[in-house]
């Protein structure tokens, strides 16, 4: 999460306007060069794996190659959320969750996603070693780790609680952050289970202080746990923004549908070696651990960038059940398919479109 503070240097102004390179009244108007649209990009923690895709665009020089400069930046613990950022016109564009945009309308603000990356969140309740927990059945008084109250983990904390008829009052949730945090929340004892992405997820099995208890990390295991499949990770846009610059919005989903199908026909030992060495090898992991990790959650990609059908129903409910005020929510204008049909169709790739209404 990135928390931009505003300075009264106006050096200090040009600096941060030169380093995104887009400082201009109307965003996204930018150019790199002669006809090529600059695009502010913030992602909801750029270096996770459910987050890949779009660094792996750029290491694969795919936003260049379709026309577009992206502009890519990570929101940082105890920032503004790369939601947040896009909402306010900070940035263009978010790489975060689907479920934001239904949020965003119940607040009256339309938001879209212009293309989705995932079937799933990416997401495993890990929980200690000796817990015996084995499903969110058994989280009657127990304390539970999630990112940040009121984040996404923390709704899908709640739905799953409450499919199981457990009340909030039954359990506790806390803030627990990611990576190192959050695997010391589960080592100390702060927390019986903790809800994270890989590789935080290899990291507690390679120190065997925690198992998978629920599997939110592939579609498959998100059909079991959520009654569907539950889009997670794409690309978020004000509807206002993407009318106003419906070329960058294309060119910049061309860029990422053709890395999902690059990332459905390589290894994820090719992925790794296309990221950053830092993106694959820390403290916490190796890049063998990266790569046996996102071996195993690999299937929570998509290849094609479409909204799977009855996707949005599903995170849909998941909002209702936690207590989102959604009798009014109209899912129609929180995404679209047509970058994506249309990316697709200039690649040569032949895609299934859900019918309509078959998405709520």
């Amino acid at each position: 999460m990135l928390k931009r503070t505003l300075t009264s240097s106006l050096a200090g102004a040009l600096t941060l306007c030169a380093a995104l390179t887009a400082c201009s009244g109307s965003t996204g108007s930018s150019s790199a060069g002669a006809g090529v649209p600059t695009v502010r990009l913030m992602v909801g923690g750029i270096d996770k794996q459910i987050y890949l895709p779009y660094k792996l665009a750029d290491q694969l020089g795919f936003y260049k190659k379709y026309g577009v400069n992206v502009v890519l930046s990570t929101e940082t613990d105890g920032g503004v959320g790369a939601e947040d950022a896009m909402a306010s016109g900070q940035v263009d564009m978010a790489g975060a969750w689907y479920v934001h945009t239904i949020d965003f309308q119940v607040k009256g603000k339309a938001v879209e996603d212009i293309v989705n990356l995932s079937g799933a969140p990416g997401e495993r309740e890990m929980c200690a070693t000796g817990s015996g927990v084995h499903s969110a059945a058994d989280w009657a008084g127990k304390t539970l780790g999630v990112t940040d109250l009121g984040s996404g983990t923390d709704t899908l904390t709640q739905f799953l609680a409450g499919q199981n008829n457990l009340r909030t009052s039954q359990y506790t949730r806390i803030g627990v952050g990611a990576g190192a945090t959050a695997v010391a929340a589960l080592q100390n004892g702060k927390t019986a289970c903790v809800m994270t992405t890989q590789p935080t997820v290899v990291a507690m099995e390679k120190k065997n202080i925690g198992y998978s208890a629920i599997d939110l990390a592939t579609t498959t295991g998100a059909q079991q746990a959520m009654g569907g499949t539950w889009p997670s990770a794409g690309v978020l846009a004000t509807s206002a923004w993407v009318n106003a610059h419906k070329d960058a919005a294309q060119k910049v989903v061309d860029a990422l549908v053709a890395t999902m199908h690059w990332i459905d026909t390589h290894s994820a030992a090719d992925i790794a070696g296309a990221l950053p060495p830092s993106y694959v090898s820390n403290g916490t992991v190796s890049k063998a651990d990266y790569i046996a990790a996102l071996t195993e959650d690999k299937g929570q990609f998509l290849p094609d960038g479409i909204m799977p059908a009855g996707g949005p129903r599903t995170v849909l409910a998941t909002e209702k059940l936690v207590g989102v005020k959604t009798d009014s929510v109209n899912l129609a204008p929180t995404f679209t398919n047509d970058f994506a049909v249309a990316a697709n169709k200039s690649e040569g790739f032949t895609t299934t479109t859900p019918p309509a209404g078959a998405n709520g």
